[in-house]
C-alpha cells in the first residue's frame, strides 16, 4: 500500500493495436500491475499522436485509427518500480517508458481501508418504527419523480435510511389496476418506500410528506431493530455530535 513521500510516477506508451502474447499488450501490462500488487493504475486512450517512425495516427484516419496511442500511466515507491522494470521492458517491446520522481501527499484509500472492521461484530437492539409509502411512479414533486424528492427529504432530515421498491402490479384508492410495463401499457407501476428510524424523527419528518404526496397510503407500524456493526464507538460519537 502507498505511504505519503516519495516515489515514482511511470508512464507507459503502446500503440492499441499492439499485442503481447495473443493479447492486447496494454491489457496485458495492466494484468501485470495488478497481480503485482500495484496500488492503481489507470489506461488513457489517445485521439492523435506518432511514435519513433514517424508516423501520424489520428481518429480522423479511420483506417488508421487502431493504431493510436495508448497510456498506461500508475505511481507507486521506488523499490516496486525497480522490481517491476525488468518484465516491462519486455512487454512494452517497440513501446516507450518514462519515469519521474514525484511526491505522495496523500494516498488513496480503498472502500475496504475505509470500512475496516475495528473489532468483532457488535450487535445492537432495540424498539423503532418502520413507515410504509405508497404511491405511483408517475407522482410528481416540484417535476421530479416523487419518490426521489421523498428520498432526499428523508436523507436532509438525517433519516436512518429507505428503500425504495417498485412494484409488478397493485391498485389503490382509485381501485385502477397498475401493472408492470411488461405486462401493459401502464407506467404508473406502484412504488413502495420502507423507511425505519426512531418514532420521534419520523413523526418529526410528516409534515413535509403531508406537503408532497398527494394522493398515497402511509402505514407506520412497531420494529424490533436488530443490527450489527464494526464501529460502536465512532457511531456512538456520531449520535452524539447530531445531538
Amino acid at each position: 500500500m502507498l505511504a505519503a513521500g516519495p516515489g515514482k510516477k511511470v508512464g507507459i506508451y503502446v500503440a492499441e493495436d499492439q499485442q503481447y502474447h495473443g493479447s492486447a499488450a496494454y491489457a496485458a501490462i495492466l494484468d501485470f500491475l495488478f497481480f503485482r500488487g500495484v496500488s492503481g493504475a489507470t489506461v488513457t486512450r489517445g485521439i492523435a499522436g506518432f511514435g519513433a517512425d514517424h508516423h501520424l495516427q489520428t481518429t480522423r484516419l479511420v483506417d488508421l485509427a487502431v493504431h493510436l496511442p495508448v497510456k498506461i500511466e500508475f505511481i507507486e515507491t521506488t523499490e516496486k518500480v525497480e522490481e517491476l522494470l525488468p518484465k516491462l521492458h519486455a512487454m512494452v517491446g517497440a513501446g516507450l517508458i518514462e519515469m519521474h520522481d514525484t511526491t505522495i501527499v496523500k494516498p488513496a484509500e480503498s472502500k475496504q481501508d475505509q470500512t475496516a472492521p475495528d473489532g468483532p461484530a457488535l450487535k445492537r437492539e432495540g424498539k423503532a418504527k418502520m413507515m410504509r409509502i405508497y404511491i405511483g411512479e408517475n407522482d410528481k414533486w416540484n417535476g421530479k419523480p416523487l419518490y426521489e424528492g421523498i428520498v432526499n427529504g428523508l436523507r436532509s432530515n438525517d433519516i436512518a435510511g429507505v428503500t425504495v421498491y417498485r412494484g409488478i402490479l397493485g391498485y389503490g384508492a382509485n381501485r385502477r389496476i397498475h401493472k408492470d410495463a411488461t405486462l401493459s401499457l401502464s407506467h404508473d407501476r406502484p412504488i413502495l418506500l420502507s423507511v425505519v428510524d426512531t418514532e420521534e424523527k419520523l413523526k418529526a419528518f410528516m409534515p413535509i410528506l403531508d406537503q408532497m404526496v398527494q394522493q398515497g397510503l402511509v402505514v407506520l407500524s412497531d420494529a424490533d431493530v436488530i443490527k450489527y456493526t464494526h464501529n460502536y464507538a465512532k457511531a456512538e460519537r456520531r449520535q452524539e455530535a447530531r445531538i
